[in-house]
């Protein structure tokens, strides 16, 4: 391991809970030889690793040819997690008449390690990191906020937040989120915090109908991943958030206030019995099964809803679920034919918010017309 520092003049304070901050100018080439642009990815225990969006190549270029183009003006910080591996030195001396005390002045000493091993992260900036280290200008300065902690939690949380106000990939931010435990986050990302862990251990539950279905951003391309986490989580957030949902009685029960218990009891019974109703249409490409699709899975959502709402205090295990799922099973066309009462083919079906209203619709009259029969 190479062993090299770089050293800056920096200011140091402290926010939160006694986490210490600093404020520094850096050559822009240098920021990639102290700090690692960490990645969204799973390891061998299926822990997630990391939280960086995977690079843009055309921002990257955009960024280089602007920083090529000679005296540019390139105000905007980078954000770094830095481990307690760097070292501050306070200067000496009499503070200025008037400081408010809010910063000391210092020596910043940052080791330079080899890719992987660095002491700092990025947590926002990762495509003008590229770039600069890309430039012919190589020292070009650049300003740097980082902040020292070794809590992945924390980091995820800044990385979030950071990224709250621009077009941050709303499947990454899902899959973060059950991964920032115990971190107060905003009342918008909070709500969504459920819906995501529960999206997680449906996949990873090798007990679940889901699992190894879902289609996570961490996860390279798998031949079982069929169904993209979007749309499980817009299905159970839809339930949460009917007042007649199956999982609506939840939300104000148990741990933190949810029982994500009990609405993972409901979902595995549920989508178990759909699994095992459609065989033929379970698992398969969206491309050959609309079970699969964004569109199938949120309009069984609704269907499940609908289910509930009349088995309420009926018994609602797996077998009465399935039985009722079986009364409509025939009017479904997930793989092949067309729908009656649509007039639209199996394939036709597209992920639009007409789409699946039709098709939410149409499974919610073929459930209640059994009831007449």
């Amino acid at each position: 391991m190479a062993r090299k520092e770089i050293v800056v003049r920096a200011l140091r304070t402290t926010q939160g809970e006694g986490l210490d901050v600093y404020a520094f100018f850096i050559q822009g080439a240098d920021i990639v030889k102290v700090a690692d642009i960490s990645r969204v990815e799973r390891d061998e225990s299926d822990e997630l690793k990391g939280f960086q969006r995977p690079e843009i190549r055309s921002h990257v270029k955009g960024i280089v040819d602007y920083l090529n183009q000679g005296n540019v003006l390139f105000p905007n910080a980078i954000i770094l997690a830095m481990s307690p591996a760097i070292h501050f030195a306070a200067a000496r001396g009499t503070k200025p008449t008037g400081d408010q005390g809010i910063a000391q002045a210092g020596t910043l000493t940052i080791p330079a390690y080899d890719e992987g091993q660095r002491v700092a992260w990025i947590v926002d900036g990762q495509q003008r990191s590229l770039a600069l280290a890309q430039t012919e200008r190589k020292g070009i300065p650049v300003p740097v906020i980082g902040f020292v902690s070794d809590s992945l939690e924390i980091q995820r949380e800044q990385f979030i937040l950071v990224n709250k106000a621009k077009p941050l990939p709303t499947r990454l931010i899902n899959e973060l989120l059950p991964e920032t435990r115990g971190i107060l986050l905003p009342r918008e990302l909070s709500a969504r915090k459920v819906p995501s862990e529960i999206c997680n251990l449906l996949n990873r539950d090798p007990e679940s109908p889901f699992y190894k279905l879902i289609k996570r951003i961490s996860e390279k391309s798998s031949s079982t991943s069929v169904i993209t986490d979007t749309a499980v989580i817009t299905m159970i957030r839809n339930s949460m958030n009917n007042p007649l949902g199956a999982l609506a009685p939840y939300k104000s029960s148990g741990r933190d206030g949810v029982d994500v218990e009990g609405m993972y009891h409901v979902l595995m019974t549920y989508w178990s019995a759909v699994r095992d109703v459609f065989p033929e249409a379970w698992g398969a490409d969206p491309r050959r099964s609309r079970l699969m699709h964004s569109a199938g899975i949120e309009a069984m959502g609704v269907l499940m809803d609908r289910i509930y709402a009349r088995l309420s205090g009926l018994g609602e295990d797996y077998k009465t679920v399935r039985r009722e799922l079986e009364k409509m099973a025939s009017a479904c066309r997930w793989t092949k034919g067309t729908w009656e009462s649509l007039g639209l083919g199996w394939n036709e079906i597209q992920n639009t918010h007409r789409d699946i209203r039709k098709l939410q619709d149409a499974l919610v009259r073929a459930y209640t017309g059994t009831m007449k029969q």
